[in-house]
């Protein structure tokens, strides 16, 4: 057989692969790809998988017996229960032979009437083909209910036609930003802190992150100067600043903006013409809500001034991840457009359209969490009880924890008035911040593997979500279950006191 004779690369790239070498290596990758860094899956997770695998294995010689992944909002992880009603409907849709005349008997022993009545429901509006792909846009049927949830939550009503739904909030994000970009001038305003999502896709897509700073000092609230600071600075060098975002309630930090401060808000983005970008995904995680209620942006704008109303752009996001529900492995969300122009929604849709559609069981588990069972269903006593705990024993949590590292030496914590994490500043002393630098670790870095090292708690540094220059921060779920939490303090202030005396 007659070897095969490569083609000649032009003179441009000769050398630049021999026949020896990888197509792909570091050096001609994508290098937009180099520049991503997402730290909730980052050094300290991956070297909390590495010591999950060791203990797998029967390791004898580490100084705890589990790995506590505080590093990520991942309730089921952490063994929080999935909502019964919820996993009996996607039982039933996706083994719809039960649903058959000759299985009637025994599906009712197992099965309450509602689940099966919304099984039924489901499976017709997909088609009876929960395989097969769907609307690009997502189930009509779906959208039509997450607008009716949207016109009961705002009092403002919603068009199935502006919603999106999306494979999590993250791909609908990725999206409207990739939309935004259409340069390397581009920039995008966002939290610090913030979630790396946005610091990880602006760097993918070669964007500019024009950070603005949340103040600590008062709940970590948006700083209106800081806010025109922020923009004035990059405007005047060149970046076409184009769009805000806006984590409420707030991812690391727990906030729970108040209307006054929403307001200055979208007079700020209607001014300055920037479109408001709201990821609300921890809607239903707010545990003062008689101080600090949710109010969703959508509300804002809709009952601001006619300017306001009819024109600020505004996409916002929810997710099944989060709230009570916790579904993070179903991959389920939405976005809603308000005030697009006609023909960028025609490519919105476009967009959509290239990926098909999204997955439909995250779909129909949308479609759960916007329409819940209600008083007098069969599966609704169940259901409340079960979201009523979820939700109780979060807010227990969230004050425990930031109750205990009040009491620890050197850190001072918000407390969480939303979402699912605390982010405590730590005041590092010197010594530690030397021995930090001379293993070539930022502080807060250095201080965080020691902890995993020592508790087997995997926490995530501030430096992965921004902060102020010379402050320590570090994010940590309030998730671990709440029978195993009070040892799971204790090792913390252990840890912290031996650690504080060490380098003291």
């Amino acid at each position: 057989m007659q070897r095969y004779q490569p083609v000649p690369m032009p003179s441009t790239l000769a050398g630049r692969n021999s026949a020896e070498e990888k197509v792909l290596t570091i050096d001609t990758i994508n290098p937009k790809v180099k520049n991503v860094q997402y730290a909730v899956r980052g050094e300290l997770a991956i070297k909390a998988e590495e010591l999950k695998a060791k203990l797998t294995q029967g390791a004898k010689d580490l100084p705890f017996s589990t790995i506590v992944n505080c590093n990520i909002g991942n309730p089921q992880q952490l063994k929080q229960p999935p909502i019964t009603f919820f996993r009996q409907v996607a039982a039933l849709t996706e083994y719809p032979e039960l649903l058959k005349p000759e299985h009637e008997a025994l599906v009712s022993q197992l099965f309450p009437d509602d689940a099966v009545r919304r099984a039924r429901e489901l499976l017709a509006s997909a088609g009876n083909a929960i395989g097969a792909y769907s609307h690009s846009q997502g189930i009509q049927t779906i959208r039509e209910h997450v607008a009716e949830f949207i016109e009961a939550r705002d009092g403002f009503p919603a068009n199935p036609n502006d919603i999106y739904l999306t494979a999590g909030a993250s791909t609908g994000v990725q999206q409207i930003l990739q939309l935004l970009i259409s340069s390397d001038h581009v920039g995008v305003m966002i939290p610090i802190p913030q979630y790396p999502l946005y610091t990880a896709s602006l760097a993918l897509f070669d964007a500019h992150p024009v950070p603005y700073y949340l103040d600590e000092s008062k709940e970590w609230s948006m700083d209106l100067p800081g806010l025109e600071r922020s923009l004035r600075r990059a405007r005047s060098n060149g970046i076409d600043v184009r769009a805000l975002v806006i984590i409420n309630p707030g991812n690391p930090t727990g906030q729970c903006l108040i209307e006054e401060n929403m307001r200055e808000v979208i007079e700020f983005c209607y001014s300055n013409k920037l479109v408001l970008l709201a990821d609300e995904v921890y809607q239903t995680n707010v545990y003062y809500p008689e101080q600090r209620p949710f109010h969703s942006f959508k509300k804002m704008v809709r009952s601001a001034r006619p300017e306001i109303r009819d024109n600020l752009e505004l996409i916002s996001f929810h997710s099944i991840s989060k709230g009570v529900v916790g579904e993070c492995g179903r991959r389920g969300g939405y976005f809603e457009c308000v005030n697009l122009d006609d023909a960028v929604m025609g490519q919105v849709y476009k967009m959509a359209s290239v990926n098909l559609c999204p997955n439909v069981q995250g779909q129909l588990l949308v479609d759960l969490m916007v329409r819940p069972p209600v008083q007098g269903d069969a599966s609704y006593p169940l259901y409340r009880q079960e979201t009523q705990g979820i939700y109780d024993s979060l807010k227990r949590r969230s004050q425990k924890l930031s109750k205990a590292f009040n009491e620890m030496e050197g850190i001072t914590c918000n407390s969480a008035e939303g979402a699912m994490y605390v982010f405590p500043q730590i005041q590092l002393p010197a010594k530690a911040v030397k021995a930090a630098e001379q293993v070539g670790k930022k502080p807060d870095d250095f201080y965080c593997l020691r902890m995993l090292d020592a508790t087997g708690v995997c926490v995530i540094p501030g430096s992965g979500f921004g902060q102020k220059d010379g402050t320590y921060h570090f994010r940590s779920t309030f998730l671990p279950p709440e029978n195993l939490f009070d040892t799971f303090i204790a090792n913390l202030k252990t840890f912290h006191h031996q650690f504080m005396q060490e380098y003291s």
